[in-house]
């Protein structure tokens, strides 16, 4: 394999030891690699940020940077600050048989040096200690005498309470053990994925390999090769899709309807008939359990490892903004109300309270997919236990749009097994897109909230406010729509 690179990061090693297809790419064909998403890249910054965060848990040290700086300097700086006495390092850089990493933290105790390696993450994963492996082998032939090593990672439990307690945020793992028998593996596997750099790239096929322990960037380049729809579009059918690819199996109407169930046989079926299916009496009783005022209901959350406000907790979903669309009658305009924090103070007060009062006391509330809806409001009930039985009183009214879809009362075959809004919007109300909107997803919203709460720019922060209002509002708005849809087609199917 001409132009041969040995050189292995820590981040190169666990892709290799993860697929060694994706190592290939990524060392000899980066280019390849898929788009990152603006939700991967916002993942990357709030590990970025935990890690800063984490620092205070050892004060006083000497952060090594890497801007601006080759990786010799960087490991000539490393040195000098050890010699020079230094206890705790941040990003201190060690190399070893062209094996570089960066240690997030370093610090020095009677017995040798400590390592900790922090992580965004609520728990030890086992990749964390292959992770950790790795810096110890190199640690131990650049040298270093460690003594313990360490995960830091979020503690889910901690809620905030004024300023961020820092000890009760963070847990501290000692897992020295536990990646103690995988040490002798390490040697090895560097050997197999050097010998594998050497050669031309491996015919690694597709596999459950490809998303853990991460996503792989490498995705749409491998998985161009599967039609659509295809087996693994099957609702979930798990680990049979790989099973049936195993045997050539890829297209979706070529899948044996002996490995289905009804629900997936159904799918399959209506793709090849390329037919709808409803059953007019189940949609019926569903529309007659309605009561108005109809008010169809939606919201969007933040959520983050650092909890931003008070009485809220690591990656808990913190209300930012409402929509409705209410209906009085069946023949009355639709009303609309909405709710969107600047973010200048914690968004729960403001957001329950709008909600409460914008809410009817009677009525069924829509929404699509409850159990988010609802979790967000017991949540509310916790932090506010004063409007306990008002917030009650919405959570019992509200009503699943999406349960008629789910049980296959009405299905169609451009749904391709999915009851998602997004795929069942632009089948049943073809004229209705997200595509215009420059928030297009509910992965975006927060983002952008987020991003709003930081600007200074009235004109651009007034302009990400009324995108983030449009979003939300075509959420309910396409309730409305689909509900008159099943109404008209419950009422041909009757007329039929």
């Amino acid at each position: 394999m001409t132009g041969y690179d040995p050189y292995l990061s820590k981040t190169l090693y666990i892709k290799g030891c993860q697929c060694h297809k994706a190592l290939w790419l990524k060392k000899y064909r980066p280019e390849l690699a898929d788009e990152t998403s603006p939700e991967q890249q916002a993942l990357f910054d709030s590990g970025t940020d935990v890690g800063i965060l984490a620092q205070q848990l050892f004060p006083g040290g000497v952060l090594i940077p890497y801007e601006g700086l080759s990786m010799t300097e960087q490991l000539s700086l490393t040195t000098d600050t050890i010699a020079n006495g230094t206890k705790t390092l941040y990003e201190a850089t060690f190399s070893y048989d062209e094996i570089f990493f960066k240690a997030d933290i370093m610090n020095l105790t009677a017995n040798g040096w400590n390592l900790y390696e922090v992580k965004a993450s609520t728990s030890v994963k086992d990749v964390y200690l292959e992770d950790v492996s790795l810096q110890r082998h190199v640690l131990a032939g650049a040298g270093i005498r460690l003594n313990r090593a360490h995960v830091i990672h979020i503690n889910n439990q901690y809620v905030r309470k004024g300023d961020i307690n820092i000890h009760e945020l963070f847990s501290i793992v000692d897992i020295t053990e536990q990646t103690e028998p995988l040490l002798t593996d390490v040697a090895n596997r560097i050997s197999d994925l050097r010998k594998m750099l050497q050669q031309e790239m491996p015919l690694t096929d597709i596999g459950p390999h490809c998303n853990d322990p991460y996503l792989c960037e490498f995705s749409g380049h491998c998985w161009q090769h599967v039609p659509t729809p295809s087996v693994f579009d099957i609702a979930r059918i798990g680990k049979k899709a790989f099973s049936c690819y195993s045997k050539g199996i890829m297209r979706l109407e070529e899948v044996p309807d002996e490995l289905l169930n009804a629900k997936q046989q159904l799918q399959k079926r209506l793709w090849i008939e390329k037919k709808e299916q409803l059953v007019p009496q189940k949609l019926r009783s569903f529309l007659d359990s309605l009561q108005y005022p109809l008010t169809f209901m939606d919201f969007e959350t933040f959520s983050s490892p650092v909890p931003r406000y008070d009485n809220t907790r690591p990656y808990g979903q913190m209300p930012f903004q409402y929509s409705l669309h209410i209906a009085d009658s069946d023949d009355a305009p639709i009303r609309e109300a909405a709710f969107l924090s600047d973010g200048t103070s914690t968004p729960q007060n403001a957001f329950i309270n709008s909600l409460l009062s914008a809410v009817p006391q009677t009525g069924s509330v829509i929404v699509w997919n409850q159990a988010f809806e609802k979790a967000v409001l017991r949540d509310m009930q916790k932090s506010f236990p004063l409007k306990r039985q008002e917030i009650q009183d919405v959570i019992d009214r509200i009503v699943d749009l999406m349960v008629p879809f789910r049980n296959n009362d009405y299905n169609h075959w451009q749904f391709q097994g999915s009851y998602s809004i997004k795929k069942v919007l632009p089948v049943l109300v073809p004229d209705l897109s997200y595509d215009s909107l420059v928030i297009q997803n509910g992965g975006m919203a927060p983002i952008e909230w987020f991003r709003m709460t930081q600007l200074d720019d009235p004109i651009e922060k007034q302009s990400l406010s009324e995108q983030l209002l449009a979003y939300c509002r075509l959420d309910t708005f396409a309730m409305v729509r689909i509900l008159q849809e099943i109404r008209n087609k419950v009422s041909t199917s009757y007329d039929d």
